[in-house]
């Protein structure tokens, strides 16, 4: 089934030649006309997805929580710079000043709440998620238009939505890979002339197979960098959420969602979401060069019980219906459950700060 950015990126491949992924990643999102986000609403189960905040509101909550113990490890600084880049709905920030009014009410007073969004379309639904808090709130299209100031931030399945590169091994090296056209017109993967440097490679990893693929994100690196600087500049913490994996390795992790099922990522430009998997390792390594202190990378169900969710969730569903207790606890397995495949385990937690302090439930990085 062709689509109206289909149509638009193979005239551009006939006129031009074939894209790299990088490029065919950009359009399929952000195109003013027909990209992913210009024109759906993603969110939610009429969506393409469910994010963890509309999961359950344990999940902002406890990035409420985590948020406090921060600022109070910061010394209690006062103005607050609460920064949430790519903000969706405004679930996760609705669920996260609840917690930080009731819990630190001199932080919730001094804050601001800073929303880095570029969708107007997505800044109405903020508006109506966040009517509570609506004095306290800017929006931002990108962020370096964030007021100076002691910074809290953070970026739930951002990095995820960011374009990578594709290399793939040939008999002459790692090549770029490019999306161009078949014999019959239609978009498929192909190989171009653009190689990679080898440096960039996993560390002591032997040559893999021909055909094995190797996903590099430059433009992710440059997000954490512009996040670090931040934070060297003014001070403060940024928690980045997203799934991914914890080791620099090999693989194709380039991915398309469509109606809560997985489409292949060159059926339907601009109707499926696209993403791909984010490397922490390399996250972690471009924030130390960056200057930042790493507080630690744990998986996502080892954060939410090391910050409290299971004696949250019990306290919530206290004198509560059977079936109210039921699907709470459902939603803490859905966050926090183990397992291959499954949100705990898949969704990985970075901690980093300026200046260097100890985080829980962060473990002490030597």
């Amino acid at each position: 089934m062709t689509t109206a950015l289909s149509d638009k990126i193979k005239d551009l491949i006939r006129t031009s030649g074939p894209i790299s992924v990088t490029d065919y990643f950009a359009l399929c999102l952000a195109d003013p006309n027909f990209g992913y986000y210009q024109t759906r609403d993603p969110f939610g189960r009429a969506g393409d997805f469910v994010t963890a905040p509309e999961v359950s509101q344990l999940f902002g909550e406890m990035l409420g929580v985590f948020m406090v113990h921060a600022w109070q490890r910061h010394a209690c600084p006062a103005p607050v710079r609460l920064v949430e880049v790519g903000p969706g709905r405004g679930t996760m920030m609705a669920d996260m000043l609840r917690v930080i009014a009731r819990l630190a009410p001199d932080f919730y007073r001094s804050s601001t709440v800073h929303l880095v969004e570029t969708s107007e379309r997505l800044r109405q639904v903020q508006r109506q998620t966040l009517a509570d808090h609506i004095e306290k709130i800017d929006w931002h299209s990108g962020f370096d238009e964030l007021p100076e100031g002691f910074t809290l931030l953070a970026a739930n399945e951002l990095f995820d939505a960011i374009p990578i590169r594709q290399f793939v091994r040939t008999s002459a090296g790692f090549r770029e890979r490019m999306v161009g056209l078949d014999a019959d017109g239609e978009l498929t993967f192909t190989v171009g002339i653009a190689g990679l440097d080898p440096s960039l490679l996993p560390l002591g990893a032997s040559l893999p197979p021909i055909g094995t693929i190797f996903e590099y994100a430059p433009a992710r690196q440059a997000v954490m960098v512009a996040i670090c600087d931040r934070l060297t500049q003014s001070g403060g913490t940024a928690l980045v959420i997203d799934y991914g994996h914890l080791s620099t390795g090999f693989g194709d992790t380039l991915q398309a969602v469509l109606s809560h099922e997985y489409d292949p990522p060159l059926a339907h430009p601009g109707r499926a979401d696209l993403t791909s998997h984010v490397d922490f390792e390399d996250l972690a390594r471009t924030a130390q060069s960056a200057g930042v202190h790493i507080n630690g990378c744990l998986r996502q169900g080892d954060f939410l019980v090391g910050l409290g969710i299971e004696d949250r969730a019990s306290a919530l569903g206290r004198d509560k219906s059977a079936a109210l207790q039921r699907s709470i606890l459902e939603a803490v397995d859905r966050l926090a459950g183990a397992g291959e495949g499954r949100m705990g385990e898949l969704f990985k937690v970075l901690a980093v700060s300026s200046p260097q302090l100890p985080l829980a439930p962060f473990r002490p990085v030597d």
